[in-house]
Formats: C-alpha cells, structure tokens, sequence
C-alpha cells in the first residue's frame, strides 16, 4: 500500500541539462565533453493543466515542448522524460524499502529544447539525465540516490555511460564499466571553446552503431589506445594544436560510419588538412571542431555551406536544479 504522509517537492522543479560530445576522436565510448548548449526541463507533480497531451490513471499527464522534439509532444506515457521520471520514482521507492511513495495526482512536464536532436550531441542523454535529477529534486527520498546510483541508472537507460557522464558531471570526462557499474573521472582541462558543425539531416545512433564490425585489426586499436592517451595529455596539459591534430585522429569508427554521413566525413577531412584538430562528435552527423569562435571565419573555406555553426563553451557544469533562470549559460 501506497503512504499518504510523504511530502513531495511542492511547486515546479527546473532541471538544465548540457549537450555533449562524445568519443573527441579516438576516445570511443569512454571521452566525452558538456557543451555550452543547454536544454531546460521543468517538472511538476499535481493536478495536470488543462488541455494535457494524454491522461493517466493518477489525474493527468500534461507535456508542452519548445523547440527540438516538439513533434513528439504528444508522445504521452512514452515520451522518454515520462517513462524516465516513472522508472527513477520506482527506483526510489525500492531504494526506501518502505513500499511505494503515494504520488499526488497529475504530471506537468515543459521541455525547453536547444540541443539537436539525433546529431550526436547528446540530447537522448540529457534528456534522460533530466529525468533523473528531476525525479531526485521531487520525491520524498531523492537523496537516497547518489551520483553513482545516478549515472548507473542512466548508463542503464542510455546503454552507455559516454554522454551521459559528462551531462551529469560537466566538463571533460573519462567513462568506463566494471563488473560493478560505469564509474566516471572528470578532469580539468585546458581547452575552452570548441565550435559544432550541425548539419540538417539526422542520423540515428542505431544506424551508426550497426555500421560498426565486430572486429578490428590489432595495429587500429593499438593506434587509438595511443591516441586517447595524447587527446588526455593535450587536453588537459594546453599542448599546441598539432599535437591536438595527431591526438584526435580515429581508426576504431569515423571511416566505418562514413558511408552514413559522407558530408560530415568530408568536412572533417577538410578541416584536417587544414590543420583544424576535427572529428564527428558522438554518432554523428554533427562535426566538432577544437577552434574558438573567433577563428571559425577563418575556416569558413573548408566548411562551406549547410552547416549550423555553434561556437560554444566548455560547460563547466553537469545537469542541476536551477531556480529563476530563464537563459542558457555554461
């Protein structure tokens, strides 16, 4: 049996989530870096408003979304933040080890999207991240649920723990799995402006994922073992550009997902020739660049047109309730 006694955060929860890269080149499914782009999501448990996209048992489910994914608005119990903020409150029921929490009546949910979706700058991550903190931010027993227990239940979600780790630490992450969970470092490091080459189409990570073989030749991973190895030195030690050049060159992925995305695999090839440290951030298509905004005219040549150029920050900062703010910042 539910119990009636446990307060829940009363008044909305606003959550802002970063973008991510990850993988930086060769750092596949382990680096991953929070960007300056930011998605803001704000919950509330109670009576739903009227006019509500779908209904539930419990009083109503009311979803409003600006900007990316307002397509999927209308989604419902499905919509990934929905079926995130269910499983995180079920989670924190069994953390309890009391029964189920009694939840009042109703959901509100209002997504403010900035964070392009399916380009490979994490929004399913931050959305899923969103989730989380949110939940966390309004059950009775949030605080049963640490940062590990945190990025062990989105790793869960997401299926790996690359984007996630860097949206919910901020800054420059490293991310690995042990028989006990994904665990994350953060590091400090250097590099703070990175500029994103977005283009229109998608590309879903599925569809980059199954173009990846189940094998590659020994003297690949032995060059991007090297390789990640440099990116961690020049990135956090301030080395000069050609040695972030030679740091986020890739043999593991890129050339695999190419045939899925050959304008971003070209732009990436232009920009290297003109010694720009570029690779294809996350799954792709979106290419990143480690140049500050103040010299992406001068490439303007090699990335040509189509692309949505986005000089960003390294945001400093994970996912976290925020309170009378309304802009994105780092």
């Amino acid at each position: 049996m539910g119990r009636t006694n446990e307060r829940w955060t009363e008044g909305p929860v606003l959550v802002r989530t970063p973008a991510t890269s990850a993988n930086l080149g060769p750092g596949f499914d382990s680096l991953g870096l929070a960007l300056s782009l930011h998605d803001d999501v704000e919950v509330e448990i109670g009576t739903a408003s009227t006019g509500s996209t779908a209904s539930t048992a419990d009083g109503g489910l009311s979803i409003e979304v600006d900007g990316e994914g307002a397509e999927v608005a209308d989604r419902g119990e499905r919509h990934l933040i929905v079926k995130v903020l269910h499983r995180t409150f079920d989670l924190l029921d069994d953390l309890a080890g009391t029964g189920p929490v009694t939840r009042p009546g109703g959901l509100r949910l209002r997504c403010r999207n900035r964070i392009p979706h399916s380009r490979g700058l994490g929004s399913s991550s931050a959305a899923i991240v969103a989730g989380i903190v949110a939940a966390r931010a309004l059950h009775p027993h949030g605080q049963l649920l640490d940062d590990d227990g945190a990025l062990r239940l989105a790793t869960e979600i997401e299926g790996h723990p690359d984007n996630v780790a860097p949206c919910l630490a901020g800054g420059l992450t490293v991310a690995w799995t042990t028989p006990h969970g994904p665990r994350l470092v953060r590091l400090e490091t250097q590099i703070t402006q990175v500029t994103a080459f977005v283009p229109e189409q998608r590309l879903a990570t599925e569809r980059a994922r199954g173009l990846l073989p189940e094998s590659v030749p020994h003297a690949d991973a032995a060059a991007n073992a090297g390789r990640a190895a440099l990116l961690i030195a020049a990135l956090t030690g301030g080395l000069d550009t050609g040695v972030l050049l030679d740091a986020t060159e890739d043999r593991l992925h890129q050339d695999y997902r190419a045939p899925a995305m050959p304008e971003s695999a070209a732009l990436v090839g232009r920009l290297r020739a003109a010694g720009v440290p570029a690779v294809i951030s996350g799954a792709g298509p979106t290419v990143l660049a480690f140049t500050s905004a103040s010299q992406v005219d001068s490439i303007a040549p090699e990335v040509g047109n189509g692309w949505l150029k986005h000089p960003l920050d390294v945001a400093t900062r994970g996912a976290r309730v925020v309170a009378g703010e309304s802009e994105s910042r780092s």
